[in-house]
């Protein structure tokens, strides 16, 4: 696999919403200055090209791109080989008739994956269609690279299904909103439950929130990256400022770090014999 250590930048910014132009400009300026810092991999927030808070479904359209022509995975991928780095970025993508919300992962070869956000949040169900690639994950140079976006990160089972793959590092493109009951003395809700699946998936997770409000919708900032047992390593950001967040990891930590003890690996430790009924095939009618 390479060598495991890596700088790793989650870029903190605002999309505007339809500046497509602008924006990918913006992303190219911060993704230039987390190369310049030493970033091999950098994480884009959700939709980072196009913005989110679409008013129509025209509008969706508009703004997203097919990918085998996209002038935005083009530019990003330039962009990659020149700083020799893997970008991780939020993208509305067009499919022939259908949307969908997705994240890319670029290297300095161009395009090596695509994901396609599997839980639709809101409004995003009257423009997106949901995901139909699972989980995916890539090997690199780097390490093994899962993808995930904003709301997947509220079901353990994206990080369950990129860590039994093998992933080292999930990469999370997002625009995370307040929670109802949200202490704003407390950190997101959003950054607990990536803790938590780090922790319980022994997986290193780096999330690029945007900031800002979009046509009235407010964003929560706050991006980090967290270690493979659980506790940041970088981050969270602020609430409110554009930044970049760098983090140092051996992702190789990741596999080593699942052996808790002489007795407990988290992954190896799962009693899928008594699961049956919890995955779906055994479900009881009422359980949802």
């Amino acid at each position: 696999m390479g060598q495991s250590a890596v700088r790793v930048a989650c870029i903190q910014m605002e999309p505007v919403v339809g500046a497509k132009d602008t924006n990918v400009r913006h992303s190219l300026d911060r993704i230039a200055a987390a190369a310049d810092h030493g970033a091999r991999l950098i994480v884009l927030p959700e939709l980072a090209n196009s913005g989110y808070v679409f008013e129509t479904r025209e509008e969706a359209f508009a703004l997203a791109e097919t990918l085998s022509d996209s002038p935005t995975l083009r530019a990003w991928a330039e962009a990659a080989a020149r700083h020799g780095a893997h970008i991780v970025a939020g993208i509305a993508e067009r499919a022939g008739p259908v949307l969908y919300n997705a994240a890319v992962l670029i290297g300095p070869q161009g395009h090596v994956g695509t994901f396609r956000k599997v839980h639709l949040w809101a409004a995003e169900n009257l423009f997106f269609e949901p995901g139909d690639l699972g989980f995916p994950v890539f090997r690199t140079p780097l390490g093994r690279i899962g993808m995930a976006i904003c709301y997947d990160a509220w079901f353990p089972e994206t990080f369950r299904l990129a860590a039994l793959q093998g992933a080292d590092v999930v990469c999370v493109p997002t625009n995370w909103v307040p929670i109802p009951g949200q202490d704003p003395k407390r950190e997101a809700m959003a950054n607990i439950l990536v803790m938590a699946a780090a922790h319980s998936n022994s997986l290193f997770i780096a999330c690029a929130d945007r900031i800002g409000t979009e046509r009235g919708q407010p964003f929560e900032g706050q991006s980090l990256v967290v270690g493979c047992t659980g506790w940041p390593v970088a981050g969270p950001a602020s609430r409110d400022r554009e930044e970049i967040v760098y983090a140092d990891v051996d992702l190789a930590d990741a596999r080593r770090a699942r052996n808790w003890n002489t007795f407990n690996q988290v992954l190896r430790d799962r009693r899928s014999d008594v699961y049956d009924e919890m995955l779906g095939s055994g479900a009881k009618p009422g359980w949802y």
